[in-house]
Parts: C-alpha cells; sequence; structure tokens
C-alpha cells in the first residue's frame, strides 16, 4: 500500500473546504431549507419522543410516513403542519 504524505497546504486546502460545506450547511438551514424527508430516528430527536410513542402517532395516523424497502421516511413539512394543526392556545380568546 503506498503512502502519500499531507503537507500543511493539504491540510489548508481540506480546512477551507470543510468550513465551506459548513457554511453552505447553516445557510440552507437558516433558510429553512432542511431535508425533505426524515427518517424515524431523527423524527424522534425532533420530537424528542420515544420509538413507542413515535409508532403510535404512526398507528393512530398522526403522523403520516411513506416506507421504502423497510425504511420509514416522514416528510419534514407534514411534521410541521401536524404540530401547526395541534397547537394549543390558552386564554387568547378570553
Amino acid at each position: 500500500m503506498p503512502t502519500s504524505i499531507i503537507t500543511t497546504d493539504d491540510l489548508r486546502e481540506f480546512k477551507l473546504e470543510l468550513l465551506d460545506d459548513i457554511k453552505k450547511l447553516l445557510t440552507n438551514q437558516s433558510k429553512g431549507k432542511l431535508k425533505k424527508y426524515l427518517k424515524s430516528s431523527e423524527v424522534m430527536d425532533l420530537l424528542q419522543v420515544s420509538p413507542g410513542t413515535l409508532q403510535n402517532l404512526r398507528i393512530n395516523g398522526t403522523l403520516p410516513y411513506t416506507k421504502v424497502g423497510g425504511i420509514i421516511y416522514y416528510d419534514a413539512e407534514e411534521i410541521q403542519n401536524v404540530m401547526t394543526a395541534n397547537r394549543v392556545q390558552h386564554g387568547l380568546n378570553s
């Protein structure tokens, strides 16, 4: 296996590319351009719920999903719609 020598210029170039990628990710996130579809683990982190609670939300129809090849995906926009539709506002109409 041949060895390759990494120079400080290589590291500097890598650093600049990495920083550029991070800036793009942060810009997209601040513009609201998040991923279109989320996996179950991402939804559990986002909503701070357990796997069982997420399954119940699927079963009772609260949270729409798509299953492709055994992997369950959730539309990020639909999750936002569910959150908005279930918003509780106390005391605003009194």
